[in-house]
C-alpha cells in the first residue's frame, strides 16, 4: 500500500481512537465535575460543563459521621483477603491444569467457563444459608468466602494461559544444571509468571472493590458497609437523591483503584501482552 493511500487510514483510524477515548473518559470528567458542583446547579436543566466558583461542600458530607472511613477500611480488608486468597488457590490450580495431565482436567476446565455463566443472583438463597450456618453473615471473612467464590474462576483460567505460555523447555533446563523441580519452577518459571498474577489481580481487585449485590445480601448490618453499599445511603425517599453526594463518594471511591492500578501498570501490560490467551 503507498504512501499517500496509508495517511488517510492513519487519520481515520487516530480518529476513531480519539473519539472513543472521549467517549470513555467523559463519564468520569463529569462525575469529578458534578462532585464541585452545589445541589442547585446539578439539578439544573441547563448543564454546568465547568466548575469555576464550584465548592467541596459535597466532600464535607461524604466525611460527616466517619462512616466512610468505616467503609473504607471494610472494603479495603475484604478485597485484599479476596485477592490474597483468590491468587493462592487460582495459581495452585492453573500450574495443575496446565502442567499436569490428571483424569477429568477438561472437565474441570468446562466446569470453569459453567460456573462464570452462572448469575450471581442465583446462588444468594444458598450462599446466604451457608454463611448463616457458619455464624460468618456480617463478617470480613464470610463476605470474602463468597467473593472469593465469585473471583476465582476467572482468576484460573486467566493463570491458565499464563502458565501454559511459559515453555516447560525451561523447567527442564534448570533440572539438568542440578535444581529440583520444585526449585526450577521457582527460580526459572515463577518470575516469568509475575506479570500475569499482576494483571490477573488487578482484574479480581476491581471486581471485588466495586460488588454490590453480594455486599448487601451478606452485610445487612447497618454499621457494616463496603464502600459501594455506603454509597446508597446517599438515596432516600423523603428527601431524594443527593447527586451531589454520590458523585463526591464516587469520585473518592475511585481513587484506590487507580493509585493501584498506576502502581502496577508496567507489570500489568506486561502481563496483557505476555501470551495470556495462549493454551
Amino acid at each position: 500500500m503507498s504512501r499517500p493511500t496509508r495517511r488517510p487510514l492513519r487519520i481515520a483510524a487516530n480518529s476513531v481512537g480519539i473519539v472513543a477515548f472521549l467517549m470513555c473518559v467523559f463519564p468520569v470528567y463529569w462525575m469529578v465535575n458534578s462532585s464541585l458542583l452545589p445541589r442547585n446547579k446539578i439539578r439544573n436543566p441547563d448543564p454546568t460543563w465547568v466548575p469555576f466558583g464550584g465548592t467541596f461542600d459535597n466532600y464535607r458530607t461524604v466525611f460527616d459521621g466517619g462512616q466512610f472511613l468505616d467503609s473504607l477500611r471494610m472494603s479495603l480488608m475484604v478485597t485484599l483477603l479476596t485477592i490474597a486468597v483468590a491468587l493462592s488457590f487460582a495459581f495452585l490450580a492453573a500450574v495443575a491444569v496446565s502442567r499436569f495431565k490428571f483424569r477429568g482436567r477438561k472437565s474441570f476446565i468446562v466446569a470453569l467457563l459453567v460456573i462464570q455463566m452462572i448469575p450471581v443472583e442465583g446462588l444468594f438463597i444458598s450462599q446466604y444459608k451457608m454463611l448463616e450456618g457458619m455464624n460468618l453473615l456480617n463478617s470480613v471473612l464470610g463476605l470474602s468466602l463468597v467473593y472469593v467464590a465469585s473471583v476465582l474462576p476467572f482468576t484460573i483460567w486467566t493463570l491458565r494461559g499464563f502458565v501454559a505460555g511459559v515453555p516447560f523447555e525451561l523447567e527442564e533446563a534448570a533440572m539438568i544444571d542440578g535444581c529440583s523441580r520444585v526449585q526450577a519452577f521457582f527460580r526459572v518459571t515463577f518470575p516469568l509468571l509475575a506479570p500475569g498474577l499482576v494483571a490477573t489481580g488487578v482484574f479480581g481487585f476491581i471486581q471485588a472493590w466495586n460488588e454490590f449485590t453480594l455486599a448487601v445480601v451478606v452485610m445487612s448490618q447497618g454499621d457494616k458497609k463496603t464502600l459501594p453499599v455506603w454509597l446508597s445511603t446517599f438515596t432516600d425517599v423523603n428527601r431524594g437523591t443527593d447527586w451531589g453526594g454520590i458523585m463526591a463518594g464516587s469520585t473518592l471511591i475511585a481513587i484506590p483503584v487507580v493509585v493501584f492500578f498506576l502502581v502496577v501498570q508496567g507489570r500489568m501490560v506486561a502481563g496483557l501482552t505476555s501470551g495470556a490467551v495462549k493454551g
